[in-house]
């Protein structure tokens, strides 16, 4: 299902970036644990853990650890799989205050290439959009370093 309504932008996100790489790899990427754990980080942390149970109503859980310092754990609930078309999901951090937020990603072929247009919404604030924006911005360049060696 497809919404029509159009984020707030004083509590929402939307990034957009362009890969070298067919669509149905690019959602791979994001779906299969195993590939996760080689970027779902900015560039300079790592992925110490990352479990997915790709299916809706299933959770997933990724560690994430700065070069110095303890892990930051997020997990959410799967609401939509529509491979390799689109993904929602809730997002939350363990031990965090903020409640559940919302991400959606699309993947949009473009003939060997495929735009991910990633929306981030439902924050209680525009500091922790703002944080988050630099956290997905980081994922996103970590995942073009990666993607041409990942199977």
């Amino acid at each position: 299902m497809i919404s029509s309504a159009q984020p707030d932008p004083d509590t929402s996100l939307t990034l957009r970036r362009t890969f070298h790489a067919e669509r149905e790899r690019v959602f791979r990427a994001w779906t299969d644990a195993t590939t996760l754990r080689q970027w779902f980080c900015p560039v300079g942390f790592s992925v110490v853990a990352a479990e997915v149970d790709l299916r809706v109503g299933g959770s997933y859980r990724f560690a994430m650890k700065p070069p110095d310092g303890d892990p930051s754990v997020a997990f959410g609930t799967y609401r939509e799989i529509s491979p390799p078309e689109r993904l929602v999901y809730t997002w939350r951090w363990e031990g965090g205050e903020m409640d559940d937020t919302l991400v959606t990603v699309e993947f949009h072929d473009l003939g060997g290439s495929t735009e991910v247009v990633l929306v981030h919404e439902m924050f209680p604030a525009a500091e922790v959009r703002d944080r988050h924006a630099e956290g997905w911005t980081g994922c996103l360049a970590h995942l073009e370093q990666v993607l041409p060696n990942l199977g």
